[in-house]
């Protein structure tokens, strides 16, 4: 089985002891993105639309890294500090995610995010 680490300059550095992501075989298993920015790692947006905008722009890089995209996407997870947040994360979601082939799902209310953000995504993805 082949395995190889994913690191993209594109997308924050990992903030933690973790990968950006893993690629086994044709398979991309994502760490979480929160909305930092690249470059300077600060938090991007006040608000869960412009937060969760700059996590999928994060995620798009990171699969972009791995030879994925983000029409290669099978599973999310989203985690989000308030559930009333749901409706505005689906609405951006969209944006990135459309057509026949949309990925599955799971979006959970946490208690708290790292740097105290309000959206997190991790996704797995296959490699064409």
């Amino acid at each position: 089985m082949e395995r190889a680490i994913v690191a993209t300059d594109k997308a924050p550095a990992a903030i933690g002891p973790y990968a950006q992501a893993n690629q086994i075989c044709q398979l991309v298993f994502t760490s979480g993105q929160i909305p930092l920015d690249p470059v300077s790692g600060e938090v991007v947006g006040t608000d869960v639309q412009s937060q969760c905008h700059q996590v999928l722009q994060n995620l798009k890089e990171v699969l972009q890294a791995a030879g994925s995209s983000l029409q290669n996407v099978v599973k999310t997870t989203v985690f989000m500090q308030d559930m009333a947040d749901f409706a505005a994360v689906n609405d951006v979601y969209s944006d990135y995610f459309t057509g026949q082939q949309l990925p599955s799902r799971s979006a959970v209310a946490v208690k708290a995010l790292p740097k105290g953000v309000l959206v997190e995504i991790e996704a797995v993805a296959y490699v064409d």
